[in-house]
């Protein structure tokens, strides 16, 4: 995310379920990484031009997230395996839906 103009501030915690549970982060959409950016939440290994289309966009959700940990996200990179994933939204209500395949 710095290599991409974010300001990164990274907090560790003891437990993982707490911010998850704070920022409404629904259980189907979890993964091993919860942010906060712009207002918005951001889940997992979300890639960074996801998040700037976020912002620039502002769709009425909660926030977006890349279930899981598939190969190839930003940061998952295995050589040059790269699986399909989905990267979700999610509000807060805890509805999901697709907001981007890649």
């Amino acid at each position: 995310m710095r290599q991409n103009g974010f300001d990164v501030k990274a907090v560790d915690v003891d437990d993982i379920e707490v911010p998850k549970k704070t920022y409404g982060v629904p259980p189907a959409a979890s993964s091993c990484h919860t942010s906060l950016v712009g207002g918005y939440v951001i889940e997992g290994h979300v890639p960074a031009d996801a998040v700037t289309r976020l912002l620039r966009e502002r769709p009425a959700v909660a926030g977006l997230a890349v279930p899981g940990m598939p190969i190839g996200t930003p940061g998952m990179e295995m050589g040059g395996r790269k699986d399909p994933y989905l990267i979700a939204s999610f509000d807060k209500a805890g509805r999901t839906a697709v907001y981007e395949r890649r």
